[in-house]
């Protein structure tokens, strides 16, 4: 879950964020505007249906907006997001999500995040508008 070559603000966010850790999430890359991360579904994040809860999508495409957001180096936060989940995820699943900029006001961000499981399958979609704070991360 933590590495070395990690932006050193997404490393800080990292070390406190219990959600993420729990999740199990590996951040692949990382960088102002940019976020890849990945995880695995486990027995424990399944619903009723037996596959993956939506909450769990939702989750690790919210953790890599937030860390690509963040990495610019204000405190960011998302204001609104919507997604679409597009195929089941099953336990065993990998899933990646990747953090898309679309486009940046100063202090209003709008970025997509796609997840997709191991054979490339979209299997989500995240549009969000994130808001920075005037404090930063320095």
């Amino acid at each position: 879950m933590s590495d070395s070559t990690l932006h050193p603000i997404v490393q800080h966010m990292m070390d406190g964020d219990a959600m993420s850790q729990w999740l199990g999430i590996d951040v692949l890359e990382s960088g102002p505007g940019v976020c890849t991360c990945r995880m695995t579904v486990r027995e424990e994040m399944v619903n009723g249906f037996g596959i993956a809860h939506g909450a769990i999508t939702y989750a690790l495409a919210d953790s890599t907006l937030a860390f690509a957001v963040n990495a610019q180096g204000q405190h960011a936060v998302s204001v609104t997001s919507t997604i679409q989940h597009l195929a089941a995820v099953q336990v065993g699943d990998v899933l990646t999500a990747r953090a898309i900029p679309r486009a940046d006001g100063g202090r209003i961000a709008h970025v997509d995040v796609e997840v997709t499981n191991q054979h490339g399958d979209r299997v989500a979609w995240l549009t969000a508008t994130g808001y920075k704070r005037s404090s930063s991360w320095t």
